[in-house]
């Protein structure tokens, strides 16, 4: 089978096509004949050796996939050769064939498509920012930063299902912002061409929004924090911009704030059991017709290089996928 590996850290030309011997999964393990792959934010950091608890190279990125199951390992139930499924691999997921431990491997209904399945990523942490982390409740006001991304703008149609109260959506450029009010945000702010504290801060007599989802920290996590109301919950899920937050102590306790940190990939490595429930939610919404996530571009799994080089330009919108087949 082919697979992309990452021969040294660096920029999206040291990904490298490689011939390697098909895997074979062990004791409550599935293999999986890859028909997608999704491309995500932590792939290009783990890439630049930038990812928390990345890997030394060579090895082969990726953490989402979907396709159907060609082996079953012993003492796996409930799973079946030849069922479409949705997984998070521990060895990576830019492969022709990959294998993944049962407890993160998720049966999808018929209702789901192939794209939809291979967002399964973007479809959990949208999930568990709001209902694990945010601890969102009907009507809650809710800001999304980069809500014209994949995982934004699925957090966007996750949070209108589930009721939120107004749902405040940032975004660079116009086109990102259109993705970002499509998807059902009330207000979508183009951060670049407004004061988005200000809006929100007129749009709400001052008072803020229960529950921020940041991707990014930095300057956003600076200016959103003021942003959030008393007993809000300040949920972080990554570092976009390259820098970190920073929070004086006292802005929390005497208002009952709180700032959570939220990972899916730490949750896949040391409390796998943890993300059922929100895989299995999500996708349900997803056959119910309720959440789409935003799909963008496909390429083939040989040109992962030019996905990345996408991603990386700030140009992409929604999911990027790869794909076996094409």
């Amino acid at each position: 089978m082919h697979a992309i590996e990452v021969a040294e850290l660096g920029d999206a030309s040291v990904l490298r096509w490689v011939e390697k011997p098909e895997p074979v999964p062990g004791p409550g393990e599935v293999a999986i004949r890859v028909a997608l792959t999704g491309v995500n934010f932590a792939d290009i950091q783990a890439r630049r050796g930038a990812y928390h608890g990345g890997q030394k190279p060579p090895f082969t990125p990726g953490l989402d996939c979907m396709g159907t199951i060609s082996a079953i390992g012993s003492g796996v139930q409930g799973l079946r050769v030849g069922q479409r499924v949705a997984a998070f691999p521990d060895g990576g997921s830019y492969a022709e064939v990959v294998v993944a431990r049962a407890i993160l491997t998720y049966a999808l209904d018929d209702a789901v498509s192939d794209e939809a399945g291979a967002s399964l990523l973007l479809l959990v942490t949208a999930y568990n920012t709001i209902t694990l982390a945010g601890r969102m409740q009907k009507g809650d006001g809710i800001l999304i930063h980069a809500g014209g991304g994949g995982v934004g703008s699925t957090a966007v149609q996750i949070a209108r299902v589930l009721g939120a109260g107004k749902i405040f959506a940032t975004a660079g450029g116009a086109e990102k912002v259109a993705i970002a009010r499509k998807a059902g945000a009330d207000v979508a702010i183009d951060h670049s061409a407004e004061d988005f504290a200000a809006r929100i801060k007129a749009e709400t007599d001052g008072r803020g929004v229960d529950i921020v989802l940041d991707s990014v920290a930095g300057d956003m996590f600076k200016n959103s924090l003021p942003l959030l109301a008393a007993y809000g919950r300040y949920v972080i899920y990554g570092m976009a911009s390259g820098t970190p937050g920073s929070v004086q102590t006292d802005m929390l306790h005497s208002s009952n704030r709180a700032v959570l940190g939220y990972s899916s990939g730490s949750y896949r490595k040391t409390r796998p059991e943890g993300l059922r429930p929100a895989a299995e939610a999500s996708l349900k919404l997803v056959a119910q017709g309720k959440v789409t996530p935003v799909i963008g571009q496909r390429f083939a799994l040989r040109d992962a290089t030019k996905a990345h080089e996408l991603v990386e330009s700030r140009k992409s919108h929604g999911k990027i996928l790869l794909s076996t087949t094409i």
